[in-house]
This record gives C-alpha cells, sequence and structure tokens, in this order.
C-alpha cells in the first residue's frame, strides 16, 4: 500500500534540533510511521554539532563541517521545520509557541534544546565579551577574529574540560599564525574538576606547552574593553573574552508546568517529563533515577530510546527503559592533532588519541551528510508506452515548477476569444483582468500553488504574497480575496489545526496588504495545495504589460532562483541555509515595491515562465526589445552554484522553449527558472531609475537596474555589463 496517501492522525512536534532529535529524525527518515505528521522546531536551519567546536576553532575544520542541517535532514524525515526559538509550551492546551506564528499544536512532544549561558549575567561581558552558546554565533565571531593581523590576547572563563578546549584550541591557531600574545584560563576555583588526577596533570602541561596562562581561584569583578578586571585590582588583557562556565537550562521550561530539577526538566527511565506525552532528552533533561553530567555521550545514546518510546506511545506498543553507562571515555581536544582519553581514572595523550576522536566525530556527522537515497517506486509491470517519458526522471517540482509552460497556456487563452462586455477590459497579456464596476476600476486574479514546503503556515504566507503578485504588478490596492484549499487526507482534528494555521497565515498576509478574506473552499486530496482568487481596486489607469519604451531602465525587485532550489531541496542537494533565505525571500511583499513603481511604464511579475519569459512578455506587449545585464541580474545563495550543477526545475524546458535562440548555460539558465512569489520586474524611465533603486534598497528590497528596453521589437540580447 502506498503510505504517503493514508490519513494523517497525530501530530509529534520536536523541540530543538540537539543531537538526540537529529538522530531520531534520521531513524524516523528510514522508517517513517504512517499517519503521524512529524514537525521539527529549531532557531534556525543547522545544528552546530559541539564535538567538533575545538576543532574548528583550531583550524582543523571548516566551519561547514561543523553543522548539521536540520532542513535536508528534515526533507529526509518527512518532517516540516519551523525556523524560530520556542518560547513556552502549553501543557494543558497542548501547544509550542514560537514568536511570529500561530502556536503549534502537538499530540506528542519532545524538548532537546541543549542549554544556554549564565555568562552575559557577568558584569560587562554583554557588551565586550562573546558567549561560547549559541555555538553557532561563537564560531562565526571567531571565525573573523581569527583571520586578523595583530598580535591577540585572548581569554576563556571557566577552567572546566571545555574551557580548557576552547582556550587550548583558541592559543593553538594564534600561534600557528605567529599572533599570540597572550592566553589566559580564568576558574572561580581548582580548575579540572571533573577528571581525574593523571588526566588533570596532562592538561595543565599542554596549557603551559602552549603559551597558556592558568588563573585559578579568581574572581571577576567586571569585563571591561580588551582587559577583565579581577577582584584583587589585577587586570587581564584580552582583546577575545569568551565563557565556558555558568551552564544553565533556557529559563522558559521553568514556566512549562513540567516539573523541573533546577530548571532541567525532570525524566523518568522511558524519557517521559512529569506530562506522560511530553518527552525529553539532551542537556535540557534531568535523569532523576541516575543522575549524571551534562555530556554529548548521553544524549546520543538515549535516541534509539527516544525514537522508540514516541512511537509506541502512538502505536500502542510498550515502552523502553533508558539505562545510562556510570562512566563513558573522555576525548580532550589539546589545540594541535592531539587529545587526552580518558575513564575510570586512566589517561592516554597524543597523536594516537586525537585520530580516534577524529573518527569518532566524523563518523557522527557523516550519518547526516550522507542520508540514503530513497528511490522512487517502480511503474507497474503493466503501463503506456509513453508513461516513462511522462513521468520524466525526477520527482515534479512544487510552487510554479509545477505549473503548465507559457506556450501551452497562452495558446489555450487565446483560443478562448474575447467578450462583449463593456465591464470588461482587455489587457495585453496580463494574467489579471480588469473590470469597472460603478465606475470604480477592479483587478482580478487567481493563482495557486503546489506545496513545497511542509509547513503550512509558511506554505499559506507564501501563497497568499504571490497570488497578491498580480495586483501589485498592475498598481493595484488589495480588496477581497477568496481561499481554495486541498488539504492531504487527515482525521478531522489535524483538519481543525491545519486550516486554522493556513487560514491565521494568510489573513495576517491579507490584512497587511490592506484585504479582506471574504470566503473559501476546501477538500481532501493526495496534498496540500494553497491558492487564491484576489481582487484590486485601481485610483488610476493600471500598469499593464504594454507601455515599456526604448531607453526605459529594467529594474527587479528580488533576486532569482527559487526554482532551482526548491528542485535541489527535494533530492537533498540543497544547503538548510540555502534554503531558509529562499523561503525568506519568497515570503517579503511587494506591496511597498508596488507603491513605488505606480509610475513605471510597464509592469509584471517574475513567477513561473521565469524571468526572461516575463520580459517577453512586456517586450511582445510593448512592441519593443530588451537587453539584459547579466552581471547584474541577484540572485539567491546557492542558485548558480545549483545551476552550474545541472540541477534544473520541472518547468525549465518549457521556459526555455520560449526563447530557444539564446544560448545559455550554467547558471545563466536561472533566467529561464521559474519563480514563486517573486520580484516584480518594471520598465521605468532611466531618468528616475537610480532614484527608485534606492528608495526599494531604503524599503529593504534587494532590488537592482539589470537591463533596458530597446527598439527591436521581441529581441531579447544578454550581455555581460
Amino acid at each position: 500500500m502506498d503510505t504517503s496517501r493514508l490519513p494523517l492522525t497525530r501530530d509529534l512536534v520536536l523541540i530543538g534540533g540537539g543531537h538526540t532529535h537529529a538522530l531520531v529524525l534520521r531513524k524516523w527518515g528510514m522508517s517513517p510511521l504512517p499517519g503521524a505528521r512529524l514537525t521539527v522546531i529549531n532557531p534556525g536551519p543547522t545544528a552546530p554539532y559541539s564535538g567538533m567546536l575545538p576543532g574548528f576553532v583550531a583550524g582543523h575544520y571548516g566551519r561547514e563541517e561543523l553543522d548539521i542541517d536540520l532542513v535536508r535532514l528534515a526533507r529526509f524525515a518527512g518532517a516540516r521545520v519551523v525556523l524560530g526559538a520556542a518560547e513556552h509550551i502549553d501543557t494543558a492546551a497542548q501547544t509550542v509557541h514560537v514568536p511570529g506564528r500561530p502556536p503549534i499544536a502537538y499530540d506528542l512532544a519532545s524538548v532537546d534544546i541543549g542549554i544556554t549561558s549564565a555568562m552575559p549575567e557577568l558584569p560587562g561581558f554583554a557588551e565586550h565579551g562573546i558567549p561560547a552558546k549559541p555555538l553557532g554565533q561563537f564560531a562565526e565571531t571567531w571565525a573573523a577574529f581569527r583571520e586578523c593581523d595583530s598580535p591577540a590576547h585572548v581569554a576563556v572563563i571557566g577552567g572546566g574540560v571545555a574551557g580548557a578546549e576552547l582556550v587550548l584550541a583558541m592559543a593553538y591557531a594564534l600561534r600557528s599564525r605567529g599572533r599570540l600574545a597572550q592566553a589566559t584560563l580564568i576558574d572561580s576555583g581548582a580548575a579540572f574538576r571533573a577528571i581525574g588526577t593523571k588526566a588533570r596533570q596532562t592538561l595543565r602541561r599542554a596549557l603551559v606547552e602552549q603559551g597558556v596562562r592558568l588563573e585559578e581561584n579568581a574572581t571577576i569583578e567586571r569585563i571591561k574593553k580588551g582587559y577583565i578586571l579581577l577582584a584583587d585590582g589585577r587586570e587581564i588583557l584580552s582583546d577575545f573574552t569568551t565563557g565556558a562556565a555558568g551552564a544553565r537550562p533556557y529559563g522558559w521550561l521553568a514556566d512549562s508546568g513540567l516539573d523541573v530539577q533546577d530548571g532541567f526538566i525532570r525524566v523518568s527511565e522511558t524519557l517521559q517529563s512529569s506530562a506522560a506525552n511530553v518527552f525529553a532528552a539532551g542537556d535540557c533533561a534531568h535523569m532523576e533515577f541516575a543522575p549524571r553530567p551534562k555530556a554529548g555521550v548521553y544524549a546520543v545514546r538515549q535516541a534509539p530510546v527516544l525514537c522508540h518510546n514516541l512511537r509506541a506511545l502512538m502505536t500502542g506498543d510498550p515502552l523502553r527503559r533508558y539505562k545510562p553507562q556510570k562512566d563513558y571515555l573522555k576525548l580532550i581536544s589539546m589545540g594541535s592533532k592531539e587529545a587526552l582519553g580518558e575513564r575510570f581514572g586512566a589517561a592516554l595523550s597524543g597523536p594516537l588519541m586525537w585520530t580516534w576522536k577524529d573518527r569518532i566525530d566524523q563518523a557522527f556527522m557523516e550519518k547526516f551528510r550522507d542520508l540514503p537515497a530513497m528511490e522512487p517506486p517502480d511503474l507497474p509491470a503493466e503501463h503506456t508506452l509513453d508513461m516513462e517519458q511522462a513521468l520524466g526522471a525526477k520527482p515534479m517540482c512544487g510552487g510554479c515548477g509545477a505549473k503548465v509552460g507559457r506556450d501551452a497556456l497562452l495558446g489555450t487563452l487565446a483560443g478562448l476569444g474575447t467578450t462583449d462586455r463593456s465591464d470588461i477590459t482587455p489587457l495585453p497579456g496580463d494574467d489579471a483582468a480588469l473590470l469597472t464596476t460603478g465606475g470604480a476600476r477592479q483587478v482580478i486574479s487567481t493563482d495557486h500553488l503546489r506545496s513545497f514546503t511542509n509547513d503550512p503556515v509558511l506554505m499559506s504566507r507564501i501563497a497568499a504574497i504571490h497570488a497578491l503578485g498580480d495586483i501589485w504588478a498592475m498598481g493595484a490596492k488589495p480588496q477581497a480575496a477568496t481561499a481554495s484549499l486541498i488539504l492531504p487526507r487527515m482525521s478531522s482534528d489535524l483538519q481543525a489545526r491545519t486550516l486554522a494555521e493556513i487560514m491565521g497565515a494568510a489573513s495576517e498576509v491579507m490584512q497587511q496588504a490592506g484585504a479582506a478574506i471574504v470566503g473559501g473552499h476546501t477538500s481532501l486530496g493526495d496534498e496540500l495545495t494553497i491558492g487564491f482568487t484576489v481582487t484590486g481596486l485601481c485610483p488610476r489607469p493600471p500598469v499593464t504589460l504594454a507601455g515599456a519604451k526604448p531607453g526605459d531602465a529594467l529594474i527587479l525587485t528580488k533576486p532569482i532562483g527559487s526554482g532551482v532550489l526548491m528542485a535541489a531541496e527535494m533530492t537533498g542537494d540543497a544547503r538548510g541555509e540555502w534554503i531558509a533565505s529562499a523561503l525568506n525571500l519568497m515570503s517579503q511583499p511587494q506591496g511597498t515595491a508596488s507603491g513605488l513603481l505606480q509610475n513605471a511604464h510597464a509592469m509584471t511579475d517574475v513567477t513561473g515562465f521565469g524571468l526572461l519569459g516575463h520580459l517577453l512578455g512586456i517586450c511582445e506587449a510593448s512592441g519593443a526589445g530588451a537587453q539584459l545585464w547579466t552581471g547584474r541580474i541577484p540572485l539567491m545563495p546557492g542558485a548558480a552554484e545549483l545551476a552550474d550543477r545541472g540541477i534544473r526545475s520541472s518547468l525549465f524546458a518549457a521556459n526555455q522553449a520560449a526563447l530557444a535562440e539564446l544560448n545559455t548555460s550554467g547558471w545563466q539558465e536561472l533566467l529561464f527558472d521559474p519563480q514563486t512569489a517573486g520580484g516584480l520586474l518594471a520598465a521605468v524611465s532611466a531618468e528616475t531609475a537610480d532614484d527608485l533603486l534606492g528608495q526599494l534598497r531604503s524599503a529593504g528590497y534587494p532590488a537592482a537596474r539589470i537591463g533596458k528596453v530597446t527598439a527591436t521589437p521581441g529581441a531579447i540580447t544578454l550581455s555581460s555589463q
């Protein structure tokens, strides 16, 4: 049976992208549970792996090697990703609150958000220090500092194992570049209390060898710019001050209604909290049945038990118990490619220990880099001769990549003939129609999108902005909208949750645009599809495709590349940060841009036909041509790299056929890439172009002047200018 068509009945929400949840996502992708809708909530598209941080700080690893790509991992698991930091869990209402979106309902939830740092509470640290958590922000700041040229003083606050690893890595990196002036490790008590005597001696010797000054039993009075003031009046020079001390739970956990121990969620042997349908794992959990120090090894080994128990609670199977080991092998980086290994008081150190640690870390990360490819189902043994050709070699894209080609659509519309109604004004090729009612000019348009993200809220926002594009492109003011929704098969409870999310997000977009949703229709189908019919009022004659004049400047308000990025995301070939950036750009409304461009001679929104296809529409309607300056066309992050690798959206071939005479290759084929909720393309007077560009950029649009209108009808040329 095709389990993808079975109804969804339960919502499972993973709060946080910690190591345990990352492993759960991977296991889930290998064997999804039919009927369960999986969601992962995380502040960003990646989850840095803390085990490799010292190696990155020392310069042994690149920044990209440090991250687990949660967007790609979630696609593999069939989960939706919500990029935002959870700030509350309401166990009574069974909802998770994330700023900027409606509450996310759950039937089961699991929390794996790690820990934060109390370092910013140290006087002056917030202004002059860099906390080691969140790890991503620290890594970026250190990478920039490490590449400077001047002599450097650095300091790490906190004399535990984590502090020792950081300061040794920092000292090694700066010494390798001839920049180390002084590195200092500061602790309020005795350093390295969590490890045995022999291991402590080894670490102290490593500090001396790397030129690190150790300050024990030192109380910090205040962090100043360029130095640290101690309570006894001494000053320690530091141009880069960080801290590996003061680890604590996130404050909102204490207000969750769950039982906590010092702010950490208390869990039983089954990893359940005081609410049976809420689990917790990793550093944010307190194992009251077997207290252990905060360490990644426990988080990793909790994953199989957590994954089993989450499934078991939804299937009625027995739950398993997690039994943590009493001690574990501690592998501690020592700056250079040497490490210290310690367990049960026995210690070994040297290059061999580093090699061992590196292999363990790389093996862990390889689980997320090399996700197994899911093969498409075989065709039936008996099928029509042309089925393989029609099916194609890759999955059909979502959004505008799933639409019919330009020639097929325009050819069909042309065959419909014209109307003799006096209240409908024919327009040259525009997607919207112009109506006249009681002397008022009204435009109407409709659009719908096949979902390309599993998040109904994000998909609804993008679909609403996409549908409004035709209204904005004509310089009209959005007025009213109706919704047309197809939901995947799901239980009545999930239908209500999903509809509330979709309509809440869509209503917010429409209201901000000045319109109101006045009705809609729904049905159930195989997949999520969201569409809107929108009307707008024209206080002045609408801007159409016709009217572009030779010499006009061409302005584009958004980068292109969303089609290729969404196609690559479906196959696991795109980086999560690229996808997050693309979705953010698609979520940017064009209302303000439309107002700034209201005096354009011609305008359209760049969507399914791609930049060249929509430009061709302006040229044909205006009896003009165009020259595009390819070097000035803004591209979404990652789009050029993917295009150079030969990745294309489903609609690419049909778009390219409309201008087959243009020779493009590599990244330039993005000119045919179908866009979803793309930018406005406007032909404006050359004299006003620079001023308009400045206004658009001041309003937050990544706009660019990308070419000019020429006198040769229908001729589009490309120039590298």
